[in-house]
């Protein structure tokens, strides 16, 4: 299953949890259309495929790899106040845990809505 796929099970958890997508890589409009012709599993998805060709977006957010002109495989969660709350950069060969970071949207909603921490493990049901 590819990232987007995972993403796209989870994606109306991540909306529930007053969250947004965006998926944002180097590659063309065009690449993302043909991709999402031909990948299943990505027909229907309903968050926006961005496509920075002009690395502006990757290199704001230092997700560039200068050495080859694509973004690192990057996870980057903003508040509505535009602030950074957490960053992963993966190596290439690896994929996201998703649902990690569904847990951490809610984790970090949990702590603004009640000012506690999420400990190691915490789940959306626990107290923090």
């Amino acid at each position: 299953m590819t990232e987007l796929a995972a993403v796209a099970a989870i994606y109306p958890h991540i909306k529930a949890s007053e969250g947004e997508v965006l998926a944002i890589s180097t590659d063309s409009v065009h690449s993302h259309q043909v991709f999402k012709q031909i990948t299943p599993a990505l027909k229907n998805i309903d968050f926006p495929l961005v496509s920075d060709r002009t690395h502006e977006i990757s290199k704001a957010y230092g997700v560039l790899d200068t050495a080859t002109g694509t973004a690192y495989r990057a996870s980057l969660f903003i508040s509505p106040e535009q602030i950074i709350s957490a960053k992963f950069i993966y190596p290439k060969e690896i994929g996201r845990n998703i649902p990690e970071h569904l847990r951490l949207l809610q984790a970090l909603q949990h702590n603004k809505e009640t000012g506690q921490g999420a400990p190691a493990n915490w789940m959306p049901r626990f107290r923090g």
